[in-house]
Formats: C-alpha cells, structure tokens, sequence
C-alpha cells in the first residue's frame, strides 16, 4: 500500500515537462504582476483539479522601490494563494513555493531550449516553477493513499519571494503558527544534496543628497553626491571580513544628469548576509557609524532605508528529526541526501523565525539559476516527486510524533 502512490510517479515525466515549459514560457518576474498572476491563476487551476481543494487568493501591498532623488516608486505585486486540505486533520503540514523569478519582462530570456534529451535550459525551469509541479504531483500521489486523512495541507503560492518575500512575510508568519512542520520547493543545492542552515540577509537603499553646482564656472559650490557615496560605498566594503560570515554586496548604484553638473543625487543598494541573529545588530552599528560621518559632510545628507527581512536559519532538534526523516526516505528510493549549510536564503528562513520545523530543498536538480543558462535535470521532475510523496506518508504513519508540541 505505502508503494503504490510512490511508484505510480514513475510514468509522468513526459507530462510534468509539458507542464513545466507551459509554466515557465509565462515571464514571471518578481514586479511583472500580470505575469505572475498568470502563472498563479494555472497553477491554482491545476491543484483545485487535482486534489479538490479550498482557494483562496489574497492581495499584497505593493513593493517599494526608491528612486535616485529618493521618492517611492510603488510597484504592484501578484497575487497570494493559499490552497487547504483538511484543517482538522491531527498534522498540519505547510508547503510553500514561489511564482516569481529573477527574469523581468523584458529580459531576454523567455523560451525553453532542450540541451540534451535530459537537460532543459529556460527561465524558472529550476527555481522553482520544476518545484511548484513537484509539489503539486506528490500532493496528487499522496491523496490516492488512506493514510491522507491523517494529514491536512496548506499549499502556500508567494509571489515575492526573489525580492525577499516583502508582501508576504506577514503570511508566512501567520501560517507558519498554524502548522506542525514546513515543506518547501527551492531547489536542490548545485551537487543535489539539501540546504541545512541558511544566513539570514538584509536589502537596503542609501540615498545620498549633495549640492548641484556648474561643474565649471562653480564647482567650488557644489557637493558632489557620487563622490560622498564612493566613500559610503568603499566603507561597507571593507565590513567585509572584520566579522566570521557577514558579507555586504552593493548590486545597484545610480546617480547623476550630465558630466557638467556637480551631481546632487546618488543611490547604492545593497545587501548583508548573516551568519546568526547577533551579526544583524552588529552590522546596524556600522551602518550608523558610516551614515554619520557622512552626515557630518557639508552639504551632504545620507538616508539609510530597508532592513533585515530573514534571520538566519539554524538547526534546532526540530529541524534535525525533520532532516533525518527526509534522509530516511531518500535512502529507502536509493538516492541518499544529505544536507550542508549555505549562503543563501528563502522563505525556509522565514518558517524557521516563525518557530516552523523545516526542509527548503525538495525541488528539483539543475544548475546556473538565476542566469540566462539555467537548466533542469528533468527525470528530477519524478525522482523528487517519489521522495516528497513519501515524506509524506511517512509522516501520516504517526502523525502525533510530528506535532509541533512534541519536536519543541
């Protein structure tokens, strides 16, 4: 009986990659709503087919950006949804996934291209539309066993995630409470393997003022606003090393109308990784070290916005039964995991804040996400089907021992 819904996957390859290159062909990044929207309303569409489940769609406050001059640019989000399988169930179980990329709608990467009859190259094949349909076929397999009534599921569809889950946060938190433990469909790490612990991370915008001058006949006047956020930029770059596992990257930086201007304005973003929950109060010293002597300039005014989004996530006994059950099962399907810890982060990082026992890696295999070159290793698609299908089984086999009052 336990092997009947975990080997009735191994015919579904050809229809999963259908699937995918229809998902992933619809441009969905993350401040492309109407894309994302698209991808949200299909994917709904297929989960209340196959599993007969309650939808609820929510709306999220719109994303911030500042620009340069350091006004708000307000862009809308897509939708949330939330699809639910009996809540009175003994376990609760939270699968959460993401419906946006990393690729906007003008990128020029939109199509899928087949590398070889395995691989397939294209926009989210990996992270994480491939995990989105993973989710949705080990649901669908795990439903046709009697053991399913021991379970109840909420299926979590975000679609903010690449941006650092800022609408959705509040949610995640809300049903990170109402849940025994948390699945997630991130993909796997480059060698296959699992993400353990994750740093925690932080976006920020510095928006710098100066004064505007003629760059010629008055140049004494003016107060060069790229030249001040040079000097902030190249003080949150030696940040890097004075603390065991922080890192600041500044990604984005701006300002400036014409060479014959002193600039006024100048705008840098930039992002901290974390390695534990100390390092966050640490780096926000710095920040106000290096804000004030700039601040202390003539004529130069720095605004700091933005802030830490995710903690970093530890392993706690909770998250290690957790673990340890998920590498049971990939030894029982022959493919043994193991996990290791990582740079990057996710929505796992959010659940775990949240109190939530979780594994953020049950997504496919592949390779170069977030890049032009991102593929899939498509027999993945049923390889981790069987195993999140199995989880769950196993899970429903003693569903008391995983209440979330027991692992605390």
């Amino acid at each position: 009986m336990m092997a009947r819904p975990v080997s009735a996957l191994s015919t579904r390859e050809k229809s999963l990659t259908e699937s995918l290159i229809r998902l992933s062909e619809i441009n969905s990044g993350s401040l492309n709503s109407v894309g994302v929207n698209r991808v949200g309303a299909l994917l709904s569409q297929w989960f209340c087919q196959s599993l007969n489940c309650q939808h609820q769609s929510i709306d999220l406050p719109p994303y911030t950006l500042f620009n340069t001059d350091g006004s708000r640019n307000m862009q809308p989000l897509g939708k949330l949804h939330l699809l639910r399988q009996r809540p009175e169930a003994p376990l609760q179980v939270l699968l959460t996934g993401h419906l946006d990329t990393v690729f906007p709608a003008d990128s020029g990467f939109q199509r899928c291209q087949w590398l070889d009859k395995e691989l397939l190259r294209g926009p989210g094949v990996c992270d994480m539309k491939g995990g989105l349909l993973v989710m949705l076929e080990a649901l669908s397999a795990f439903e046709q066993s009697p053991l399913a009534q021991q379970i109840g599921w909420t299926v979590l569809l975000n679609p903010d995630e690449e941006i650092g889950s800022p609408g959705s946060a509040s949610i995640l938190a809300n049903e990170a409470e109402k849940h025994d433990l948390g699945l997630i469909y991130e993909p796997a790490l480059p060698n296959g393997q699992l993400a353990g612990e994750r740093k925690g991370s932080g976006n920020f915008t510095a928006i710098i003022a100066g004064v505007a001058a003629h760059a010629g006949r008055e140049h004494h006047l003016g107060r060069n606003a790229i030249c001040a956020m040079a000097e902030y930029i190249t003080a949150l770059d030696q940040l890097n090393g004075q603390r065991d596992g922080v890192t600041i990257n500044v990604g984005v930086v701006d300002g400036g109308v014409t060479t014959n201007q002193v600039p006024d304005q100048a705008r840098c973003r930039f992002n901290i990784r974390t390695r534990i929950r100390a390092d966050e109060q640490w780096c926000q010293q710095q920040l106000q070290i290096i804000g004030q002597r700039l601040n202390n300039k003539e004529g130069i005014t720095l605004n700091l916005h933005g802030g830490f989004g995710r903690s970093p996530k530890l392993l706690d006994p909770a998250h290690l039964a957790l673990f340890q059950l998920v590498t049971e099962c990939s030894e029982e399907l022959g493919v043994p995991l193991s996990w290791e810890p990582t740079g990057g982060c996710c929505d796992g990082n959010n659940l775990s804040a949240a109190g939530l026992p979780n594994v953020d890696t049950l997504g496919v295999l592949g390779g170069n996400i977030h890049s032009n070159r991102e593929f899939i290793r498509l027999p993945s698609l049923v390889e981790r089907a069987r195993l999140s299908t199995l989880i769950l089984l196993r899970l429903a086999e003693q569903p008391e021992t995983w209440r979330r009052e027991r692992m605390q």
